[in-house]
């Protein structure tokens, strides 16, 4: 039986199916609820926290209709509608690690799987109203952001005998503050002493973070790799290593481990954009466009969906279909591209997105070598003294215009580009470096890479050795993961060193790993075999 003095605990069921709703009122009347509210969907629930404060909510998963669980839960913590002294508990069916992992990262208290008893239930949520009662004033500071003052009542309680059961959950939130506070020096002498007593997974996790705060990247790093082969920490390492090589600008890195825990926790979209930005920036056009996908697929009936993930798998689509010579893949990527923007037209049917689809159109005729009608649609688009109003559509507009061969405005929009992060104070630091990437790229590169490869391979036919080196390393900047550019390249290399010129050392290289982190079929390994005999032994 629940203590008398949870009588009074107002409590919210989400869940759509009424045989559930039924048994869930039932098992939390019997163990002394009595404030007990129902509701089949999450715009219900939704409606019901904006007008009153719940103690306790359970959530199922699955809510059928609309929004998930996971998406309620990520929009009234966005919304400020639950605090943190509302119990919040998760209850499915599924136990699949991807949504396990996706649902432990929202932190809600708890998270039950069905069928689970009405023991279990009643254990369950006593352990965490007690809690959420003792800690009340604590996660009140906590909600208004006065991590200050949450930090010393949190010391004052650690220094007394009456709350001693929840002294690992002080610690904790303590070393939380230190973190959101800056005080990165004194977070981690107080994580070692934490770790020196017990080795809480949450106190290592604390250190890194610490550790990569003030620089000691060497010590997290060694720290991290230990907690990767740990399952249960296997998820925020990746988060952490990625972190730490973002630091240290090795960006293949840092996409690596962005890879491991996208896969690992899939419905985190924030970190889907971060695997965006930072595969564009590698030049990694299948990754950029899977990551934008994720984002679409998961970011539906949530509070990231929006126009944008649409025009953004699309863009995506443009740059994978114009960096790729499979034929087949390129009309596959060209018919996703338009099918997500009809999609676009049916969910947001009132969106103003007239110029974002020019554009997007136009890039569409470029890549299908529709010239005419690409240069029709920018050609309307006076409007170069408009603000920029997204950083995702003037890059489009800038790709756009130097495809067509306005270099020169490409140039302008880049320079305005870069003045709008400034005056924002844009912080993503990945996305500015791929800005910043882009714009010297195409001031440097003026042909797309389509017409960089053809012209390299008119070049080579006609034994022009050094101009096609010079084409194809131009296309292979672009397109570092190309296998076939990276071929050429080195082909052309060998064949102009029979003329007396010299080997680049480092580009072989870099072509040589291209190649081999590819699949390759039958004619082209037989053809890199033949290459590779040809290389010097100190190379080869």
């Amino acid at each position: 039986m629940i203590d008398k003095t949870f009588n009074k605990t107002k409590v919210l069921i989400i869940d759509d199916q009424p045989l559930a709703q039924s048994y869930m009122k039932q098992s939390l009347e019997s163990i002394g609820f009595r404030d007990l509210i129902c509701a089949e969907r999450a715009q219900t629930a939704l409606r019901l926290c904006q007008t009153s404060k719940f103690d306790l909510i359970l959530c199922s998963f699955n809510l059928g209709r609309d929004k998930d669980g996971y998406h309620l839960y990520e929009e009234l913590k966005n919304k400020k509608l639950v605090k943190r002294t509302t119990g919040f508990i998760f209850i499915s069916a599924e136990t699949s690690s991807a949504l396990v992992h996706s649902v432990i990262e929202l932190q809600p208290d708890d998270f039950l799987a069905k069928p689970f008893s009405q023991k279990e239930l009643s254990t369950r949520i006593e352990k965490l109203l007690n809690r959420k009662t003792t800690l009340a004033q604590i996660y009140d500071f906590i909600d208004v952001e006065n991590y200050s003052k949450a930090l010393k009542v949190i010391k004052a309680q650690l220094a007394s005998t009456k709350v001693s059961n929840y002294t690992p959950i002080l610690l904790r939130l303590k070393g939380e503050l230190l973190l959101k506070l800056n005080q990165f020096a004194e977070a981690k002498e107080f994580f070692k002493s934490v770790l020196g007593i017990q080795k809480f997974t949450w106190a290592k996790i604390g250190l890194v973070e610490s550790l990569i705060a003030n620089s000691e990247f060497k010590f997290a790093q060694n720290l991290l790799e230990s907690m990767l082969e740990r399952p249960e920490t296997r998820l925020v390492s990746y988060d952490l290593l990625s972190k730490l090589e973002l630091q240290l600008k090795n960006y293949d890195s840092a996409q690596n481990y962005l890879v491991g825990a996208t896969q690992m926790a899939p419905r985190n979209i924030n970190r889907q954009h971060q695997l965006v930005n930072i595969a564009r920036l590698n030049h990694d056009y299948e990754n950029n466009y899977t990551a934008n996908r994720n984002i679409l697929k998961f970011a539906k009936n949530s509070i990231h969906d929006h126009p944008n993930i649409y025009l953004n798998v699309a863009r995506a689509g443009v740059d994978y279909a114009l960096t790729t010579d499979q034929s087949e893949l390129v009309t596959r990527l060209t018919r996703q591209s338009s099918e997500c923007l009809n999609e676009l037209k049916t969910q947001f049917p009132d969106a103003d997105t007239q110029e974002q689809l020019d554009i997007l159109h136009a890039r569409i005729h470029y890549l299908k070598d529709e010239r005419e009608k690409a240069l029709a649609l920018i050609n309307q688009l006076d409007n170069e003294d408009d603000p920029i109003r997204s950083v995702d559509d003037s890059l489009d507009k800038a790709k756009a215009l130097h495809e067509l061969g306005f270099h020169h405005k490409a140039s302008l929009l880049f320079d305005k580009i870069n003045q709008h992060c400034l005056q924002y104070k844009v912080d993503d630091k990945t996305l500015l470096a791929y800005i910043s990437q882009e714009k010297q790229e195409r001031n440097e590169i003026k042909h797309g890479p389509r017409e960089l490869n053809n012209n390299a391979v008119e070049q080579y036919q006609r034994g022009q050795f050094p101009k096609a080196i010079e084409t194809f390393s131009q296309a292979f900047r672009v397109m570092p993961k190309n296998a076939s550019i990276a071929l050429n390249l080195l082909q052309s290399m060998l064949n102009a060193s029979k003329s007396g010129e010299s080997l680049n050392s480092a580009l072989i290289e870099k072509c040589k790993k291209a190649i081999e982190s590819e699949q390759l079929d039958d004619e082209q390994q037989q053809r890199f075999d033949k290459l590779k005999e040809q290389l010097p032994s100190k190379i080869h």
